[in-house]
Order: C-alpha cells, then sequence, then structure tokens
C-alpha cells in the first residue's frame, strides 16, 4: 500500500451548509456530476469530499447513530507558511459560521496555533510548524523533508 491519503470524507448534517462554510473561506468546489449528492475540494494531493451523514452510514454499512458527529478522536491540520498566517484563519472560519476552540497561541512544541470547529463539530487545526516548512508549492511533510 502506497503511503498516501487521497480523500478525506466528512459525514456532514447539511450538505449546502457545510459547502458554504468550506467556500466562504476561499475553497472552490470542484467539478464533478449534478445531483450526486456530494460536494468535493480538491487540495494539494487530496480531496475533502463532504457528504451527508446518512449517506455515509448508509455507504459505510452501519447505523448513523453509529457516527459520532465533530468527535474528538481526529482532527484535521491546515499549515501554514508563518505565525502571522493562523489568527486570520481562524477569524475567517469564525466569520464562516465555524467556532474558534483555541485561539491562536505559542505551543509547547514550539510552534504556533489555534483550533476551530466546522459547523458540524470537526475539528480542525490551524498551525505554523518550524520544524515542518510547507514546501514551495505549499506541500507539507512532516520534518520538512519529501519521502
Amino acid at each position: 500500500m502506497d503511503r498516501r491519503v487521497s480523500v478525506i470524507t466528512l459525514g456532514v448534517a447539511d450538505l449546502e451548509r457545510a459547502a458554504r462554510f468550506y467556500e466562504a473561506l476561499g475553497w472552490q468546489r470542484a467539478p464533478g456530476p449534478d445531483g450526486e449528492g456530494i460536494v468535493a475540494f480538491n487540495l494539494l494531493g487530496q480531496t475533502l469530499c463532504l457528504y451527508p451523514r446518512d449517506k455515509l452510514a448508509e455507504d459505510i454499512g452501519v447505523p448513523e447513530g453509529q457516527l459520532v458527529p465533530g468527535a474528538a478522536t481526529v482532527t484535521l491540520a491546515h499549515n501554514v507558511r508563518s505565525r502571522d498566517d493562523v489568527a486570520p484563519i481562524l477569524a475567517a472560519a469564525e466569520a464562516a459560521g465555524g467556532k474558534v476552540l483555541k485561539p491562536a497561541q505559542d505551543v509547547f512544541w514550539g510552534g504556533y496555533h489555534g483550533y476551530f470547529a466546522d459547523p458540524d463539530g470537526h475539528f480542525w487545526e490551524v498551525a505554523c510548524n518550524p520544524f515542518s516548512p510547507l514546501g514551495a508549492e505549499g506541500a507539507f511533510q512532516w520534518g520538512g523533508e519529501a519521502s
């Protein structure tokens, strides 16, 4: 198996509300067939998909109640080039309907970060990691080296 995560799918309560949130952050919907019931945003080397929670449960083959909205066991991280980039992204997330959970601040490991939750409760970290700078095209690599 190659070392790759190709698609991250978030189960959401209201597909259009969730899509508007990410669009308000400046993301653009990826082209796809109309009426597909899924919204996709192409990222650097990955795609973030939004899918109605009930349809996701059906697709997985589990009862919807088994999908825990906003489960604190997973966080998504958006790394930035500079610590000055963290607070404006948190503010944009809040303006788009998200909730800032932890304002921008220094963190024990030597970086700078904050957290927000999207309208469905998915946790996002916005971080500047001086030990893992972004590549020229914006790709993140742990330790700053391509592997």
